[in-house]
């Protein structure tokens, strides 16, 4: 399998660094779920996880959520509810959607409040060894002591610091050393949610809630680190700046894995702007979990695109399709050999996670069993691979949601662990 790493900027052949896979998603920030931008990165990851267990690969996968936020205190102030009520509300909308998507619950779903303590440890660590500081409470990390910070996102200094910007950098805090350095801890404000630290009463700042999670549920090297495409700077940057000096393990993460935005009408896909298109208003108005998946899938996950409703037809009629392909009844002559399908579905996932030429494969296997069988043919063992390869893409023809699937996800709001042997 070759798989395309944001480090390297290049396709490289894929292998696990232990006996299993380890795979960090960076989850949402519960406030304004489930979009499709959200929809096109949690399907492809689920498509991933499903291919590498169909190659034989032991998966464990931890997505986070982001339970305290700059933005979910300033939409919680919005709307007036308590910033952790907001949290648990959207969460479960977020995993309501994600059941019916058939999109498969990770091992581990932790939620940033939940490791505070191991926070307050990477940060207490950095600060020890230079490369973190504290002012009136509050603690930065310090860039300019790290000569690799840059390495992922490969950008000068001056852009760097632009993008940062438009990412809720805040160049004018009187308190850094540097415009760049960014927030490990930030001191209590009045009317905002704190913990109590070695500097005083505050809350973690962003970058380090993931670098905790995947730390403490995966390990000091991750094989796969993934998320949306504007997360690579600086939210992943950050990461890797932090989660290497804390360890001192390098690589932090084998391939970086990033996801290209959704747009609509000419923008990305955001609340500010209105321009959201909501999975559950997709369900609502009568399409199919499998025609939204088929949507998703027909574009490359590095990518980007633009929404478009006829598109979302068109992949309705597909998913009727496939799913009336499994229902035709052929005769009892020559067999349907659907080899050369599968093996052209299995070229593309191994080609850097192709989806769109898995889908036009599956789209092919269906059109040649319904000739076949028009023709009297045998198309059993066809249908049967039709299906089993449209599992891998997590396609449910028609039938409910797996009760493994939606209760996993159940479990996963409850107690953070899809195994109830493990628990965070």
């Amino acid at each position: 399998m070759q798989l395309y790493n944001s480090l390297t900027k290049r396709k490289e052949p894929f292998s696990p660094f232990g006996p299993f896979v380890t795979l960090y998603v960076c989850g949402v920030t519960p406030y304004d779920t489930t979009h499709l931008g959200h929809a096109f990165t949690y399907v492809t990851f689920d498509v991933l996880v499903r291919y590498l267990e169909a190659r034989g690969y032991r998966v464990c996968y931890t997505q986070n959520v982001t339970d305290i936020d700059d933005d979910i205190l300033r939409k919680a102030r919005e709307v007036g509810k308590a910033w952790d009520e907001l949290g648990r509300e959207q969460t479960e909308a977020f995993v309501r959607d994600m059941a019916d998507l058939n999109v498969r619950p990770p091992d581990f779903y932790p939620r940033a409040t939940w490791v505070i303590p191991y926070i307050i440890k990477i940060t207490q660590a950095l600060v020890e060894r230079g490369f973190a500081y504290v002012r009136e409470g509050n603690v930065y990390y310090r860039v300019h002591a790290d000569p690799e910070f840059g390495k992922l996102s490969r950008m000068d200094y001056a852009e760097m610091l632009r993008v940062a910007n438009q990412r809720g950098n805040n160049p004018d805090d009187p308190l850094k050393d540097d415009p760049l350095d960014f927030v490990l801890w930030q001191a209590a404000q009045p009317g905002e949610p704190s913990w109590e630290s070695p500097w005083g009463p505050g809350r973690p700042g962003w970058h380090i809630e993931c670098s905790a999670m995947s730390l403490q549920f995966l390990g000091a090297t991750l094989d796969i680190h993934g998320g949306g495409a504007d997360l690579l700077f600086p939210h992943h940057e950050c990461e890797i700046a932090q989660s290497e000096k804390f360890t001192g393990q390098r690589p932090f993460v084998r391939w970086w894995v990033h996801v290209a935005m959704v747009r609509k009408d000419g923008e990305k896909m955001s609340k500010s702007l209105g321009n959201l298109v909501l999975v559950r208003d997709l369900l609502n108005a009568g399409f199919s979990p499998d025609a939204i998946r088929l949507n998703l899938l027909h574009h490359h996950y590095r990518q980007p695109w633009e929404w478009n409703a006829d598109e979302q037809e068109e992949a309705q009629a597909w998913a009727d399709d496939l799913t009336g392909a499994l229902a035709v009844a052929g005769g009892t002559g020559t067999p349907l050999d659907a080899a050369p399908f599968r093996r052209a579905f299995e070229a593309a996932l191994a080609d850097d996670l192709n989806a769109p030429r898995a889908v036009e494969a599956l789209r092919q296997l269906a059109a040649a069993v319904r000739q076949a069988a028009g023709e009297g043919c045998d198309v059993r063992d066809a249908q049967r691979t039709l299906r089993d390869l449209g599992h891998v893409l997590g396609l449910r023809f028609g039938e409910p949601p797996a009760p493994a699937v939606v209760e996993g996800w159940r479990r996963l709001l409850k107690t953070g662990t899809r195994n109830p042997e493990r628990t965070p």
